[in-house]
């Protein structure tokens, strides 16, 4: 079983350790224990990832909707399938070097 050391805890928490401690008749070791574990073991409340908490925070106040936006037909990425068939010296440079498409 792993031990811990929790240096520099203010003197308020402390003071709070010892007499809920006491009220439970444990000792403030015990006491910390027991916080612990019963903190630990209880399933997460709330989002677990950053865009549902912000989507969590905002929906109070309503959605919105956005025109959609035009946009241009995409244009085909370079060196794609008709520009290879249509370039003869990149046909030769994928025969010399064995390029399969």
């Amino acid at each position: 079983m792993g031990s811990i050391t929790v240096r520099n805890l203010d003197d308020s928490p402390k003071s709070r350790l010892r007499i809920q401690a006491a009220v439970h008749g444990r000792s403030m070791e015990d006491e910390a224990r027991a916080i612990l574990r019963c903190v630990l073991n209880q399933q997460p409340q709330g989002p677990r990832n950053l865009g549902t908490a912000i989507h969590n925070l905002f929906r109070p106040f309503g959605g919105f909707d956005m025109a959609e936006v035009p946009r241009d037909k995409m244009r085909e990425p370079r060196g794609s399938t008709d520009e290879r068939a249509s370039n003869p010296a990149l046909i030769r440079n994928i025969h010399r070097e064995g390029i399969r498409l």
